[in-house]
């Protein structure tokens, strides 16, 4: 009797001490967007191999909303601490986040890649909800510069999904749920950040592409929900972009945040460019009450 005792109890703490299967599935690190090759590549390089990197929020805190991260760094470069250092606060807060290494001007790449990138970035992330205890219903996007400039082109020209796909992944809506820009490039127009307009678009863009990736020109009543932040003397990026994208949020009735701060320069970040969080800038706290108002975060 003693010996089927310890051999029940044996098995209780083998079951308890086992981890969850559906963790076990989830992924911890860097994965393809196209397993078997991203449309469009022009080699096999890992310049040419666009990817999520997962930072799942403390199950003891995770709301099961989601962001998909973009860094800046002028359709050239991808910022590092416009990534990971978003996805750790994020997880902070209850919000899972995958950082996506999106394909650049860089490495020869020109629009529409880039925002095939993105839209695929969201789908994947839908597609895995249940598998990965995510709500498909609550996936944002958040970029930075450059990167906020990708995030608007998908708030304003995201698409439904195609039913007919071979692709189930494919079939799945693009739309993000709502957004986060931080001090990012809107406009191709006047007021554009040169280099980033042509990583993106090449030397000699025409009329109709500068005013189609124009984001603040491609507001609709449909555009999501967004939180924009900005500098007044940002050197980089003027602080048009960001008040012209709200004038067409206010323009079309659509809900927005904006914070305009009259110090700091261009790719802040959280406010360092290390990980200090007594050293963050106010936007943080601003977003991270935002992203509770619209049950993101806790």
């Amino acid at each position: 009797m003693k010996l089927t005792l310890l051999f029940a109890a044996t098995l209780l703490l083998g079951a308890l001490a086992a981890p969850d299967a559906s963790a076990q599935q989830a992924p911890r690190e860097a994965f393809p967007l196209w397993p078997q090759g991203a449309p469009g590549a022009l080699g096999k390089e890992d310049k040419d191999v666009p990817t999520l990197t997962p930072f799942f929020a403390n199950p003891d805190r995770a709301t099961g909303a989601v962001m998909v991260v973009l860094p800046g760094g002028g359709y050239g470069g991808l910022a590092p601490h416009e990534g990971r250092d978003y996805a750790m606060w994020l997880n902070e807060i209850g919000v899972t986040a995958f950082v996506l290494k999106y394909r650049l001007g860089s490495g020869g790449y020109r629009h529409p890649i880039e925002l095939g990138d993105a839209a695929r970035a969201v789908r994947y992330v839908r597609s895995k909800a249940a598998e990965w205890k995510l709500d498909p219903k609550r996936v944002g996007i958040m970029g930075s510069s450059a990167g906020g400039h990708l995030a608007s082109t998908l708030l304003t020209h995201y698409d439904a999904g195609d039913p007919n796909a071979a692709d189930p992944i494919d079939r799945l809506s693009s739309r993000p749920d709502l957004g986060i820009l931080c001090y990012p490039v809107i406009t191709m127009g006047e007021k554009t950040h040169q280099g980033s307009k042509n990583n993106l678009l090449g030397p000699s863009p025409s009329p109709e592409l500068v005013t189609l990736l124009s984001n603040e020109q491609q507001v609709t009543k449909d555009t999501p929900t967004t939180f924009l932040f900005h500098t007044a003397e940002d050197g980089a990026v003027p602080v048009e972009n960001s008040l012209m994208f709200a004038a067409a949020l206010a323009k079309n009735k659509v809900p927005f945040s904006l914070h305009i701060y009259p110090k700091g320069p261009h790719g802040i970040g959280l406010g360092t460019r290390g990980w200090d969080p007594a050293a963050r800038h106010p936007w943080v706290n601003e977003c991270a009450l935002w992203l509770k108002e619209q049950s993101f975060a806790k």
